[in-house]
């Protein structure tokens, strides 16, 4: 089952209970993945729909790290209730040990040695963390081994 046909059920099901938040949530994400699928012309991949949920994700994490500095504890909780909708549609986050070892296997498969080498290492690394690991963490995982 499609991201897309999933996100139908639970939009159903949120009007049945009048849950407002998800509901209006779940069209902000079923409303992305259908522009990119309009976009593109075809039905999405499994891969480019956690690519959008994940650049979704993102875009939410940003929000939330700005209305907490800038104090605003009112919106700070509605983005924190959006961002566990959204969670619920990706795949289970990968723990930073497992991020860890996943980026020491790759250096050690594309023989890197030096930072000159992270884009080799970024390279073969973000398809096999695609949707599990924010980017982030994994870029400064890879700065981390490559410096040792």
């Amino acid at each position: 089952m499609s991201k897309l046909d999933l996100l139908n059920q639970d939009m159903k099901t949120a009007m049945k209970r009048k849950d407002k938040e998800t509901l209006s949530t779940v069209r902000m994400l079923k409303s992305a993945l259908q522009t990119e699928q309009i976009n593109k012309g075809e039905e999405l991949t499994e891969e480019e729909e956690l690519t959008i949920l994940a650049r979704e994700k993102k875009q939410r994490m940003e929000s939330l790290n700005e209305f907490k500095s800038a104090g605003r504890d009112d919106l700070v909780l509605k983005l924190e209730k959006e961002l566990s909708i959204v969670n619920n549609y990706l795949p289970e986050q990968l723990s930073e040990d497992d991020v860890r070892s996943i980026v020491q296997e790759t250096i050690a498969k594309t023989q890197a040695s030096s930072m000159q080498d992270m884009g080799k290492v970024m390279g073969a690394l973000m398809p096999k963390v695609k949707g599990k690991a924010d980017g982030s963490l994994v870029s400064s995982i890879v700065k981390e081994e490559l410096n040792k």
